[in-house]
């Protein structure tokens, strides 16, 4: 990776306008492009769609995710279109 990552928010800092994957507990699934993020792992995804089964189920656009339901978050390398 050419970002050197030395803390973890610094891979969200590095993936800010990117799209990511959002894991939230209860098997739900978001792809979308990180707009914000704050220390609570609060997020905000531009875009964002939501997954089953790998598959968009719905596109939402922006959004807030709330940091305490979160269980990851990925670069979305391979996100679903």
């Amino acid at each position: 990776m050419a970002t050197k990552i030395e803390r973890p928010l610094d891979l969200l800092n590095a993936s800010r306008g990117k799209e990511v994957l959002v894991q939230l507990k209860g098997d739900k699934q978001y792809v979308g492009t990180l707009c914000a993020f704050d220390i609570h792992i609060n997020v905000v995804l531009d875009n964002a769609k939501e997954l089953l089964d790998g598959q968009v189920k719905k596109s939402i656009g922006i959004t807030f995710l709330r940091g305490d339901t979160i269980i990851f978050i990925s670069p979305a390398s391979t996100a679903a279109k």
